[in-house]
């Protein structure tokens, strides 16, 4: 038995275009920052998202803090046939539907147990993407479907070392669920198979910590840092395909491939310039150099275990530059606008359909309104326009395929906050 090499570089890590953060991160952890694009998360406590991005800022909340939030991701990710080396038509390549809508959604609860410690929980995700092509998409073995679904649940505690200085610490427990599947496609005469050249399910917890720190320098002024630790993943599911040579009849056999999710940090800074108008920025660094291969093993019926699928990346690390304001229209309304540089850790030599990953802009603005003393809503949008590439990929038969990738989306985030 074969595992087909067309898994393609990111087939198990699960990039893709989607994602619209470096890689396969993402961002959208609260509807409050997306309107700064995300400029001083670790530094500005906003509501009970802090959880998510320095659990230190609990510590700010004399209150219960309740948030509810929800991220509509509206991708126009496009693939364009440049080239072909098998007399298929470059055209056949065309598809200006990659990346499907997705709703990511996030809850959080913080509460102070006393004057210097406060506990809060969270439901997030730091990583997932999905892309799909079409059954019969002329390069199925380098298309087809690729899904991630990560839950983040996250506890926090944080204590207040002094009243300008405090600490938080969080265990975090991340499942996540993944689906890969590659068509066989077409042959130069442009007959379709349709034929599973890869059918891969698979599902893991992995467990990692997450530290913060916040420093009130004045009255104006604070700075924070929040420190993710990697997560080992190992998807252990089921592997088939419908080769008609080498290939499995469809029938399951136990395949494994271990992933580790990169640690991530941030530094920000918040300034209260007057009574009215805020500085916020943040500099995020993501240690994407631990995802320096991908591997894959299958187990035969016999017990027997190889290595069916082995894929070079050297990831380099990436950072993300973002600065923000808000402005306090009046005494109900605050408004928000930022803007931020996603840098991109892949190397134009592995990129591929499934990672047609690049530098990012964001450029975000939104708002916050206050509903009573108890309760207020934010929205927030975010217009993120990425860099063209152009590229070639191989598939297992030696077919060369060429392509002009486009992937720019749209964010739309609304979140409700209590407090009690």
């Amino acid at each position: 038995m074969k595992f087909s090499k067309t898994i393609i570089a990111a087939s198990l890590a699960f990039v893709s275009a989607d994602s619209f953060a470096a890689a396969f991160q993402l961002s959208e952890q609260n509807a409050s920052g997306l309107g700064r694009a995300y400029a001083g998360e670790a530094s500005i406590a906003d509501d009970a998202s802090v959880v998510a991005r320095n659990p230190a800022l609990m510590t700010l909340f004399k209150d219960k803090q309740l948030s509810v939030a929800a991220i509509g991701v509206i991708p126009d990710v496009s693939i364009e046939g440049e080239s072909t080396n098998n007399g298929i038509n470059p055209s056949a390549l065309d598809d200006d539907s990659i990346a499907p809508s997705a709703v990511v959604p996030a809850i959080y609860f913080t509460m102070p147990y006393n004057d210097k410690v406060s506990i809060g929980f969270g439901a997030f995700s730091n990583f997932g993407l999905s892309t799909e092509f079409n059954d019969e998409y002329v390069a199925g073995q380098i298309a087809g479907e690729t899904e991630i679904f990560t839950v983040n649940l996250n506890a926090s505690v944080a204590y207040k070392v002094t009243e300008q200085f405090s600490f938080g610490i969080g265990l975090n427990a991340i499942y996540a669920d993944a689906t890969v599947i590659r068509k066989v496609g077409a042959n130069a005469s442009g007959i379709d198979f349709g034929a599973d050249a890869v059918n891969l399910q698979g599902d893991d917890t992995g467990f990692g910590l997450n530290v913060g720190l916040m420093y009130q320098l004045d009255d104006n002024s604070r700075f924070g840092f929040n420190y993710r630790s990697e997560t080992d993943i190992t998807f252990d599911g089921d592997f088939s395909n419908e080769l008609p040579v080498g290939g499995t009849g469809g029938a399951k056999f136990p395949g494994a491939v271990d992933l580790t999710l990169p640690a991530i940090a941030e530094f920000s800074g918040s300034h209260q310039l007057d009574d009215k108008l805020g500085l916020h920025y943040s500099v995020l660094w993501t240690g994407w150099s631990s995802f320096e291969s991908l591997e894959a093993q299958v187990t035969l019926p016999t017990g027997d275990k190889f290595v069916a699928f082995e894929k070079q990346e050297q990831f380099d690390d990436s950072f993300r530059y973002s600065v923000g304001a808000d402005y306090q229209y009046n005494e109900d309304l605050l408004l928000r606008a930022g803007v931020a540089f996603d840098e991109s850790p892949v190397s134009q030599t592995h990129l591929s359909i499934s990672i047609p990953d690049t530098d990012r802009f964001w450029f975000s603005f939104g708002g916050n309104y206050t509903i009573d003393q108890n309760s207020n809503v934010d929205l927030g949008v975010s217009i993120i326009r990425g860099k063209t590439q152009t590229f070639t990929e191989a598939d297992d038969s030696g077919s060369q395929w060429g392509f002009e990738s486009k992937g720019h989306a749209v964010l739309l985030g609304a979140q409700y906050n209590y407090k009690f």
